[in-house]
């Protein structure tokens, strides 16, 4: 479980986005420190080529999530934060338009309607006493948690059928379901994917 694949995903550590106003620091020094830090997301065996009708699930990573051409750092790569000023208005304002074109993030319509089976971080959305039944899932710790949320075609909103008392905050699972293109705005973050899934399952890199 703790065996982890370093590859570049779209799971970025923000940490302090939001309290780039109130901090001591200078958006300058804020944006330069924080944006980005690439993160490893869980291992998924490579999905087979060709792959892409609806079937069987088949495994995927979270880069499949995100569709060709698409750039988490769009408004950041014309900002030279070397040049700018303590202080200075344009960092803040870069931060801010990244954080909605990411929570606006478009989603693979390949993926769209196929049965697959994804690994990631379990992030509760409820607190019942019959279990868990409603959950976000994200490829790297802390996300949404400890961490800002990454883009929403990085988060998948998933919902069971019956609650379930075996997963905690931050535990690693698979989910194996059909993905849709359903928006989903919580208090934890916005999610570009949902699942109604079939199944969930400890994580574990075995097939």
């Amino acid at each position: 479980m703790n065996k982890m694949r370093t590859c570049w995903t779209v799971g970025v550590l923000l940490g302090g986005l939001w309290a780039v106003c109130a901090s001591a620091q200078s958006a300058r020094e804020t944006a330069r420190e924080l944006v980005p830090q690439v993160q490893p997301a869980l291992a998924a065996e490579a999905a087979p080529a060709g792959a892409g009708a609806p079937g069987p699930a088949r495994t995927i990573g979270w880069e499949q999530l995100i569709p060709t051409g698409w750039d988490p750092y769009k408004d950041l790569k014309a900002l030279n934060l070397d040049k700018l000023k303590d202080n200075d208005p344009k960092a803040e304002e870069a931060l801010k338009k990244m954080r909605q074109m990411w929570d606006n993030a478009p989603v693979n319509p390949a993926m769209l309607g196929q049965s697959v089976r994804l690994p990631g971080y379990l992030v509760p959305l409820e607190d019942l006493p019959e279990g868990i039944k409603e959950f976000l899932l994200v490829p790297y710790f802390g996300a949404c948690v400890h961490s800002p949320p990454p883009p929403a075609n990085q988060i998948v909103h998933v919902l069971l059928d019956k609650p379930v008392k075996r997963f905690r905050s931050m535990d690693t699972v698979w989910i194996t379901g059909a993905l849709s293109a359903t928006k989903t705005d919580s208090h934890m973050g916005v999610a570009g994917y949902r699942m109604d899934a079939r199944l969930v399952t400890p994580y574990s890199e075995k097939k």
